[in-house]
């Protein structure tokens, strides 16, 4: 992966956990700004990984499932093309913003990828389609339950009354 595209990812990263997370902090009182900028940066890594993730598990997937994926070492990586999108996840992000507009534009990153899937494994569109769908279905509920996870142990509880 180029630097270019590893930067791309990055950023698209800060602004899917910007996007996610600055609503929430928005209803809350009293955070501490070092608490939301390590959380945020968090999501960044991780959404960042996700994202960085998408082609190399469709490509994984393409080769268990479908034996007529060439494996001479060509793999589908992001491109600053198919990476750029991305950016705009910060906009789209917000739940009560635009959920359908952030469906819309992974459907568009993914039909991006499985175009370049198709072409370099030289498979139907149909299978690559599948294939990069359940990769980024199944990174998506991954990364899903971390969010959830991390929203568990951040939880403060309010102390029982004393009786």
């Amino acid at each position: 992966m180029s630097p270019v595209v590893v930067i791309l990812l990055l950023f698209a990263g800060l602004s899917e956990a910007a996007g996610r997370l600055l609503p929430v902090v928005a209803r809350l009182s009293g955070v501490s700004h070092v608490r939301v900028f390590g959380l945020l940066l968090a999501g960044a890594v991780v959404d960042g990984a996700v994202f960085a993730l998408w082609p190399l598990s469709a490509w994984a997937l393409a080769e268990m499932v479908l034996p007529a994926v060439p494996s001479h070492g060509a793999a589908l990586v992001w491109t600053p093309g198919l990476a750029a999108p991305l950016l705009l996840a910060a906009v789209l992000a917000f739940p009560l913003l635009g959920p359908l507009l952030h469906f819309v534009l992974m459907l568009g990153v993914g039909a991006g990828l499985a175009a370049s899937l198709a072409t370099v494994a030289g498979l139907g569109w149909w299978d690559a389609v599948g294939c990069v769908a359940v990769a980024g279905v199944g990174l998506g509920v991954a990364v899903e339950g971390v969010r959830r996870l991390v929203v568990r142990l951040n939880t403060t509880r309010a102390p029982e009354p004393l009786t």
